[in-house]
């Protein structure tokens, strides 16, 4: 990868700052906080370490919380951000890592028995994805009722008692993706959706979200199963393209869809014949949007779906319940040709790009409103 330059960066407009929710939320120990962030991300020099030490306490002595977090695709590259985020924020604490469990291929009752085990285990808290309307109410309300604490990430359900949601706002990021795609065409042009398992609750919503948008502009859609696994997803809009040449947009709606689009959009030279959209920031996405494959990508900041419930779940325990978990919206960030470069620009745990903890310039301006 090329030398990072801070000059560089260009803020992404719709992107929810990492520094400004790390400094205001409420949620987090306030300077405490941050003088182990600091330690913890790469900055070991005298002054930090002193100031950490000396000029505040930390928190309290506390038990070594176990936390669980249970995943619908365990192995999915998007995930690798947030397992960052989660061990990042547990060290942090002073806590062991939470377990990571669930599903490689989004099966509910795989997901169901990891929150089963967790509550025999006695854990001291649980973060889900809320993939199903229903299938996960009574386990969640069986860790509640035994007093322990749950919160959904990634993907929610309103009618579930989980304490809160921390994550994108998928209705409303899948309509502003199609607000975007819907400006390049006109109507009677054919949009294929690609979804890697239709009906999921962490990413039916986006097609749900943009559905009306494309109807109302006169679209014609077609729905596109990818399956869980990035290399049946790239088969499966390798044919489905084959028999709908006709084809002008393939909008996606997860890492693995849009690793697929990008293939195949780039394979058979469709670039500037069949428009493309991503979702998240895998390095093969963002290669789609550099090369001009993907129109855009949206980043939902991966690493803030583990490192927040961490935290959340950390303070509701060492205050006695009083620190209520609350809904975080972690953002809603529109990557293009002109903002791709600082992604690309430097690997950091915070998209997932690498293990190593780094410590980078922030940019010297802000875009806003």
């Amino acid at each position: 990868m090329a030398k990072f330059e801070p000059q560089d960066v260009e803020p992404r407009k719709y992107e929810v700052s990492r520094r400004r929710f790390l400094r205001n939320a409420g949620m987090v120990a306030s300077v405490p906080f941050l003088g182990g962030l600091a330690e913890i991300l790469g900055e070991r020099g005298a002054s930090a370490q002193t100031y950490r030490d000396e000029s505040h306490p930390l928190f309290a002595s506390h038990p070594a919380y176990k936390f669980t977090f249970v995943n619908h695709v365990t192995t999915n590259p998007f995930f690798t951000a947030t397992q960052y985020g989660m061990q990042d924020a547990a060290r942090i604490l002073g806590i062991p890592t939470p377990q990571w469990a669930g599903s490689q291929v989004s099966a509910v009752s795989d997901m169901v028995n990891a929150i089963d085990v967790a509550i025999a285990g006695k854990v001291n808290g649980i973060a889900t994805t809320l993939i199903d309307p229903t299938a996960f109410n009574k386990p969640v309300d069986r860790a509640l009722d035994i007093g322990i604490p749950v919160i959904a990430y990634n993907a929610d359900e309103p009618g579930n008692s989980r304490l809160c949601y921390v994550g994108q706002s998928n209705l409303t990021a899948g309509a502003a993706a199609a607000e975007l795609i819907v400006a390049t065409l006109k109507p009677g042009d054919l949009i294929g959706m690609v979804i890697a398992t239709p009906g999921t609750g962490n990413i039916q919503p986006r097609i749900n979200g943009a559905l009306p948008i494309f109807t109302k502009a006169g679209m014609k859609t077609e729905v596109v199963a990818g399956g869980a696994l990035v290399p049946a997803e790239i088969t499966a809009v390798q044919a489905w393209w084959e028999g709908h040449k006709d084809v002008k947009f393939l909008y996606s709606v997860d890492n693995g869809d849009s690793e697929a689009v990008a293939d195949c959009i780039t394979k058979n030279h469709l670039k500037g014949t069949v428009g493309g959209s991503g979702w998240d920031v895998s390095l093969p996405v963002l290669d789609g949007v550099k090369s001009g494959a993907l129109m855009f990508s949206i980043d939902q900041q991966a690493y803030l779906q583990g490192f927040v419930p961490v935290i959340q779940l950390f303070l509701y325990n060492i205050s006695a319940g009083l620190m209520k978990p609350c809904d975080t919206d972690s953002g809603l960030g529109f990557i293009n040709k002109g903002n791709v470069g600082p992604y690309l620009a430097h690997s950091t745990r915070f998209e997932g790009a690498t293990t190593k903890a780094t410590v980078y310039t922030p940019p010297n301006k802000i875009l806003h409103s």
